[in-house]
This record gives structure tokens, C-alpha cells and sequence, in this order.
């Protein structure tokens, strides 16, 4: 017990020195000083290679790699995710919520480090066929974020499977790697072809995916094996959810990597926390699998018309919450407060561009030199909440609806 508060205290406290350092000693902006210029010159020097993949544009082309993209992105992961827990595999689902937060936060620190700009549209055309391609338009380029998650993801979801089966079929094994490497090579291609990257960010994205995912798959039973039977599971990872808001560093410009980390940090958190309380109800390895006598096709249809609209009325009902809880929490504590979004009355005189370096900016030494002139955009909060919500209902709430019912 005393050597698991040991490590626990000592992480917390690694993370609290690396914020104090890094604020005092200016690392963001030093490492961008290094790193920025070569990544851009390389961006502009690639302009003719995205060109030359354009020329070949067509209807189709467009179609199939705006889809690839959407069903390879965070939210595409993050909608899936549900279904995976109510399925049966429980340990998939809450491996890959976690290799999906670390990927997303790890992704998104590198671009707001580095602050390098995507291929200049025009010349090259840029294609968003979605509102969430839009918004990471807004996003940085190195690394590709797509590339990123989908080598961690397909290659972690590859070593499940094989596991899993316990096939030892050469065979099988070349033809699940020749499908991972297939789909990541249309994905990094989609993003040039699209006009979302340039080659640079498209290897930077390979290079920290394959780092991210070998690092994974070394730690992934112990990080499990915590979870499920660990000791101040959820104390430590409120702590670590709440210190990493602000040891994320500050971009050059404001973007919306910050949001998307935020959000995603309260999925992980409300799945930890659901799942370290209901581990042995809900999720340890002998409940029914899909496609089995105990859970036929019918029953999980069933669980997913039952399910999705619990977690959509748990979402809502957490914004409603954190929205009235947090700003009569920091009035009481004498922290003041802006909303940029959520809570119309707070946003005050403040500007589009000044509420977003009101998000943006600084959060360490917000966090460790508070003064009265400072203020915090109350809707990070709001948003960690409204989706630890989410989260807790999907491995906590709903699992205890379908125990009622009977599916």
C-alpha cells in the first residue's frame, strides 16, 4: 500500500516540478525556436508533391478519403468505443479509451509545440467535407494525428485479435499486418491528398505512432491490471486528469487542440472511474460476448437502443450540471471566471481572439502564480465534466440498465 501511494505521489509530484520548469525555463518557446523553422521550410518545399498527388482529384478519390478520414478520427473512435464495452469486450474498449487519450494528448502537444502551419491553401486545395475536418483544419500540421491514431489504434486492435484467437496461422498474422499497413498507407495519403498535410507531418505522425504504440504495448497489462484492482484509482487519476490540463503547453496561435485533449481527458477519466467500480459486475473477462448464446445479436441490438439514448441524456444533464456547479464553486472560492461559450452571461466584453487567449495561454502559470487579474475559462471545465459523464454512464449507469433488464 505504502509503495502504491509511493509512485502515485511521485508522478503527481513529476508532473507539478515538470510544470514549474518548463514555465520558468520557457521550454515551449525554445523548442519551437529549434524546430519550427526547419518544419516549415520542409512544408513549403512539399507544396509541389501535394500538387502533384491532386492532380489526380476526382469525385471518388474525394469520397473515399474524406470517409477514410472520418472513420479513423477521434470522434468516429470515441462514438465506436460504447459499443465495444456493451459487446463484451471490455478490455479492448477500456485499452484502446486509453491508448486513444494518450495518443490525442501526446498528438496535439506536439502540434501546439511546434506550431507549424499545413500546406498553404491556395495553391493546394484543401478538402473538408466535414464539419470536423474544418475544425482540425484550424489544428496545426506536424504530426498527422490521423496517422498517429491509426497506427497506434489498427496495430493495438491487430495484437488483440491475435491474442484473443490465439492463432498462430502465419498466414492470418501477414494478412491482419498487410490490412494494417494497407489502411495506413490510404490514410496518410488521404490526408496529403485532401490537402490536410504535407510529407513531413505524414512521417512525423508514422515515427511518434510506431514510438506510441511499441511503448503501449510493453505497459498495457499493467496499466489494466491497475485499473481493475489498483488502489486509489480514481483519486489519482482526477489528480493526473487535472495537472495535465495545465501542464499543456501554449501554441503560438489559438487552436482547438486544447478542447478536443480536454474532452477526451474526461472520457478517460469517466471510463477509469466507471470501470474501477464496476469491474467485477460488468466487465471482468468471464461476462457474455456477442455473438454467443448469452448475448445473441437481438439482446445487444437491444442494449445499444437502450444505451445510446442514456449516455446522450447523461451528457446533456452533466453540461447542465457543470454549468451551474462550477461557477458558483469558483465565485465561493474567490476565482474568477469567463465562458467563451457555454455560459453566455460570463463572456463579458471579451473578444473572439481574447477569449481564446484567455484559454489558451498560460495555464501553468495560472496554476502556480494565481493573482486577482487572472482569469479561467470556466467551459474546460464544463467540457472534462460533460464527458466523464458520458464516459461513467457507458461502463457504470447503462451496464446497471441492462442488469435490470435482463439484456
Amino acid at each position: 500500500m505504502e509503495s502504491i501511494a509511493l509512485w502515485q505521489g511521485l508522478t503527481l509530484c513529476g508532473i507539478v516540478s515538470w510544470i514549474f520548469i518548463s514555465s520558468c525555463l520557457n521550454v515551449t518557446q525554445k523548442l519551437r525556436t529549434l524546430i519550427q523553422p526547419w518544419v516549415s521550410h520542409h512544408v513549403i518545399s512539399e507544396t509541389l508533391i501535394s500538387l502533384q498527388i491532386q492532380k489526380y482529384q476526382h469525385g471518388f478519390l474525394d469520397a473515399l478519403f474524406s470517409g477514410l478520414s472520418c472513420v479513423v478520427s477521434v470522434p468516429f473512435y470515441t462514438a465506436f468505443l460504447p459499443f465495444l464495452f456493451w459487446s463484451g469486450h471490455g478490455k479492448l474498449a477500456r485499452q484502446m479509451t486509453l491508448l486513444m487519450a494518450f495518443c490525442d494528448y501526446s498528438g496535439n502537444c506536439i502540434k501546439d509545440v511546434v506550431s507549424a502551419p499545413r500546406p498553404s491553401s491556395p495553391p493546394v486545395k484543401r478538402v473538408t467535407a466535414t464539419k470536423d475536418e474544418e475544425e482540425h483544419a484550424l489544428e496545426y500540421g506536424l504530426p498527422s494525428s490521423h496517422t498517429l491514431n491509426t497506427i497506434c489504434l489498427s496495430g493495438y486492435l491487430l495484437h488483440y485479435v491475435l491474442s484473443y484467437s490465439q492463432n498462430q496461422d502465419a498466414s492470418l498474422k501477414f494478412a491482419g499486418l498487410a490490412i494494417v499497413c494497407l489502411i495506413v498507407f490510404l490514410t496518410g495519403l488521404g490526408r496529403i491528398y485532401l490537402g490536410m498535410h504535407s510529407v513531413i507531418d505524414i512521417i512525423a505522425g508514422l515515427a511518434i505512432g510506431f514510438a506510441i504504440l511499441a511503448f503501449w504495448l510493453s505497459v498495457h497489462d499493467y496499466v489494466d491490471s491497475f485499473i481493475v484492482s489498483g488502489q486509489n484509482v480514481t483519486t489519482f487519476w482526477a489528480f493526473l486528469s487535472f495537472l495535465l490540463l495545465f501542464a499543456y503547453p501554449t501554441p503560438e496561435l489559438p487552436t482547438p487542440s486544447f478542447e478536443f485533449h480536454s474532452a477526451f481527458t474526461g472520457v478517460a477519466f469517466g471510463i477509469v472511474a466507471g470501470v474501477q467500480q464496476t469491474y467485477h459486475q460488468f466487465h471482468h473477462e468471464a461476462v457474455p460476448h456477442i455473438f454467443t448464446p448469452q448475448l445473441t445479436i437481438l439482446a445487444f441490438i437491444g442494449r445499444v437502443l437502450v444505451g445510446l439514448p442514456t449516455i446522450l441524456i447523461v451528457k446533456y444533464c452533466s453540461k447542465a450540471l457543470a454549468k451551474w456547479i462550477l461557477p458558483v464553486v469558483s465565485n465561493t472560492l474567490g476565482i474568477p471566471i469567463k465562458s467563451t461559450g457555454y455560459i453566455p452571461m460570463l463572456n463579458g466584453s471579451v473578444t473572439g481572439k481574447e477569449s481564446e487567449k484567455i484559454k489558451q495561454s498560460g495555464y501553468a502559470m495560472k496554476l502556480l502564480f494565481f493573482s486577482s487579474q487572472d482569469t479561467f475559462d470556466v467551459d474546460t471545465g464544463i467540457r472534462f465534466l460533460q464527458y466523464s459523464g458520458l464516459a461513467w454512464s457507458v461502463v457504470d449507469l447503462v451496464p446497471s440498465i441492462f442488469s435490470y433488464l435482463r439484456l
